[in-house]
């Protein structure tokens, strides 16, 4: 069986984080919060002593159970190194919402930011869609995106 799980976001302050994605992008608790810690997770993240407290929080437009969105927090917390859209690795997580110009002020409001700027581009069959980079509090890169016909 392959199937995909989830996503994780290692947080500063997880409970504001939480917070902001169910505020912004109606994720729910599903009851699935961690609180780990011993010698299997010390041989898993190659770390002494970790201890990892966290939720997982289900996304929208899925089934009850998955996929999560993963926002755990260690005891020790590595600085910061802000994403950018060109640095290897996981750039962005991105949702589909119904309105792109409404949700990036929701989460301006509730402590986000935006990257670029707000665009529209053109796709075959007289489709259009509407794009935007943000940043939620932590800093991590954000695409939302809305899918329309084009107006004639």
């Amino acid at each position: 069986m392959f199937r995909y799980v989830h996503t994780n976001i290692i947080a500063k302050d997880p409970d504001k984080l939480i917070a902001f994605y169910k505020e912004v992008f109606h994720c729910k608790s599903i009851g699935e919060e961690r609180d780990l810690k011993g010698q299997w997770l010390d041989r898993l993240t190659g770390l002494n002593n970790a201890h990892i407290m966290g939720e997982h929080l289900l996304l929208p437009g899925y089934g009850d159970d998955h996929p999560t969105l993963e926002i755990f927090s260690y005891d020790a917390v590595r600085e910061t190194v802000i994403g950018e859209v060109n640095r290897p690795g996981i750039a962005h997580i991105a949702f589909e919402v119904d309105d792109v110009e409404t949700t990036l002020e929701l989460m301006i409001h509730a402590g986000g930011s935006q990257v670029g700027e707000l665009v529209t581009a053109e796709y075959p069959n007289d489709t259009e869609a509407v794009f935007v980079y943000a940043r939620d509090p932590e800093g991590n890169i954000i695409e939302l995106q809305s899918w329309r016909q084009k107006k004639n």
